[in-house]
């Protein structure tokens, strides 16, 4: 009788487990992943207009199948990646062709009358130099992406331009290299009342290319397996080109569209910017090293020193090109310090360190008191704290955009330093303030998810440079870190203050009531 009872006891275990795994099992998990990757919205409304179909831009694939497209451009074509902008007004655009066209026509003629005198100048001393011919075409890319800069954007979603101007930044014939005005400026300007690094760790050149669009070059300075010492201070950091890289793909990715266009290059040192350079003051810090490479440094009081030299392999050194943006006498911008500055001397502490409370001094400032230049802070912030940069000092807006303009992601060379570490100081804007764009949220909780991880969509992302790999796996896992942290802190603010009071509406908004933690789709 007892052997009857356990064989029944045994055969009702077996029946319930297989009814938990085969039948409960499945239930629950379709119910966890419909909790997680948002609620049926029907009937769901944008405040402005959604482009049905998007483009493969900064995509190589052509899969048409949801099963065969890669996360990348099933986040493109992700609607919150595909909210029309309303019709721009004639003064929403930063500049006019006609205007933009002038301009550069004369500085083209001016670098040609410049031009013809060195060489005239060259053959007088019996020295032979080749001629560097422009060839300053109306449709060349630096020119389109210039024309398309508006008060939302840099860059249109949708911008092919963008695509042309980074294959011509890494294959473009160089026809002139000097050195930046910043480090112009440095020359002979040391003010030893600020902690700056002495060495040549700030060295970057301004090239100019065949066709006349420009680019800055930044070389490489640390390899991209080594982390940022523990003992350094962010503001003795190494600037590093992959950084640059790497934070103009993750803009993109978070549809900010701030940072101008970067790609990687290998330059030839010695033919490419030695033989191309009018500058004296750069020719003179060339040299060779005693593994016989061509090496070169910058030029200023406390930096010329070879040992802080950047030398190729014996010609050949890899570094990102960022293109520039328009002229300051066509485009002013003007530099604003950062409400949330730090210190940059070895023991002072800012207010914002100090002071929880801080962020309300700031709400009663112009021009945090209204509009959306806080918003654009936080934005800002969220950004850096992904990449790890503590070293923004200054923010840049164009002028012509006035307040409502946004804010230029410039200067991210000393990101991506420490893969191991979260710099949580970095996000006091966003825990102090706890305010943010709706738009931003619903693409980072977008970005949390499985299919659109930010890790994967920027490996993808980044595999399309020529210098590939750009970042390590450990910092491409460090992204999804951060983004889980950043998720938490909003998550805090919304139990905290209400989601009312912490999400500002911007772009998108819904016709029915979706829950903060949801994405309507």
């Amino acid at each position: 009788m007892r052997r009857d009872r356990f064989l029944l006891a045994i055969t009702l275990t077996t029946v319930l487990v297989a009814d938990v795994y085969f039948v409960l099992l499945p239930r629950l998990r379709d119910w966890y992943h419909l909790s997680r990757n948002g609620c049926t919205c029907q009937g769901v409304n944008f405040s402005i207009e959604y482009q049905g179909q998007t483009s493969q831009k900064w995509t190589s694939g052509s899969n048409t199948t949801f099963e065969q497209e890669s996360k990348l451009e099933r986040l493109f074509s992700h609607p919150l990646y595909n909210i029309r902008l309303p019709e721009l007004a004639p003064d929403e655009r930063l500049l006019e062709e006609e205007e933009l066209m002038g301009y550069y026509r004369r500085k083209v003629t001016r670098w040609e009358r410049q031009q013809k005198l060195y060489v005239e100048a060259a053959a007088a001393s019996n020295i032979s130099i080749p001629e560097q011919p422009v060839t300053f075409e109306p449709n060349a890319s630096w020119l389109k992406f210039h024309l398309g800069i508006n008060r939302y954007a840099l860059y249109s979603r949708d911008d092919h331009s963008i695509d042309r101007l980074l294959q011509d930044m890494q294959s473009a014939p160089i026809i002139s290299a000097d050195y930046t005005q910043d480090e112009k400026a440095l020359k002979g300007a040391c003010d030893c009342s600020q902690v700056v690094k002495p060495s040549g760790h700030h060295l970057k050149l301004a090239l100019k290319l065949q066709d006349f669009g420009k680019a800055m070059f930044k070389p490489m300075r640390q390899e991209r397996h080594e982390e940022t010492p523990e003992d350094f201070f962010y503001f003795v950091d190494f600037q590093r080109h992959n950084a640059e890289i790497a934070s103009f793909h993750l803009d993109r990715v978070l549809d900010f569209r701030r940072v101008p266009p970067v790609v990687g290059r290998l330059i030839n040192v010695t033919g490419e910017i030695l033989y191309t350079t009018h500058s004296d003051d750069l020719r003179s810090v060339f040299f060779t090293s005693p593994a016989n490479n061509t090496c070169f440094f910058a030029k200023c009081l406390y930096v010329c020193k070879t040992e802080y030299a950047v030398c190729g392999h014996p010609h050949l050194l890899e570094g990102s090109m960022s293109a520039y943006l328009p002229g300051l006498s066509i485009a002013p911008r003007i530099s604003i310090p950062n409400p949330w500055i730090r210190s940059y001397t070895f023991t002072g502490r800012e207010e914002w360190e100090v002071n929880p409370a801080y962020c309300n001094t700031i709400k009663g400032l112009y021009p945090y008191s209204s509009g959306n230049r806080l918003l654009n802070i936080i934005d800002m912030t969220i950004f850096d704290f992904l990449t790890g940069n503590m070293d923004r000092h200054h923010y840049e807006i164009f002028t012509k955009f006035g307040d409502e303009g946004f804010l230029l992601h410039l200067d991210n060379a000393r990101g991506f330093g420490r893969h191991s570490h979260d710099e949580m100081s970095i996000l006091a804007p966003l825990t102090q303030c706890c305010i943010i764009k709706r738009s931003t949220l619903l693409r980072l909780r977008l970005l949390a998810r499985p299919e659109y991880r930010l890790s994967d969509v920027m490996r993808e992302s980044l595999g399309q440079d020529p210098l590939m790999p750009i970042l390590t796996e450990p910092h491409l896992q460090a992204l999804d870190r951060r983004l889980g942290r950043v998720l938490k802190a909003m998550d805090r603010c919304i139990k905290k203050l209400g989601e009312a009071q912490v999400v500002v509406t911007d772009f998108v908004a819904s016709s029915v009531a979706c829950g903060a933690s949801v994405m309507c789709s």
